[in-house]
């Protein structure tokens, strides 16, 4: 089981903009920060729900190239919402919302590129 991962932006600011408004639509949001100044250089920022980070967003730069994420929503709606959001926050167009049968009768996804080019997806897994 995972507990947390973590990816490094190339624009810090740019890249927060977008997980900020992004993962709000999934009731996703910033629950931690740590700073350079706590970790000697280190500048992040823990994406949760419930108080605890499961998706880091810190500063040093692209290191993801070819990198996928998938965030839970728990509609079909809420993938929508993502997919609109990151869009209106800077994302790219990887794949619309929609349903992708070749994984399962009721996945449905949208697929957005974040600042960096790291294909990131909302997906809900039920029939609504």
């Amino acid at each position: 089981m995972i507990d947390h991962m973590g990816i490094a932006a190339s624009d810090f600011s740019a890249s927060k903009a977008f997980y900020d408004a992004a993962l709000a639509a999934l009731r996703i949001g910033p629950v931690m920060e740590v700073t350079p100044e706590q970790t000697g250089g280190y500048h992040g920022i823990g994406y949760g729900a419930d108080g605890k980070p499961f998706f880091w967003l810190g500063n040093g730069g692209p290191r993801g190239a070819g990198m996928h994420i998938a965030f839970a929503a728990r509609s079909r709606a809420e993938v929508d919402a993502f997919y609109a959001a990151a869009m209106a926050a800077g994302g790219q167009d990887n794949g619309a919302p929609g349903l992708r049968p070749h994984y399962h009768p009721n996945y449905y996804g949208a697929f957005v590129l974040d600042p960096d080019g790291i294909n990131v997806e909302a997906v809900c897994h039920s029939p609504e």
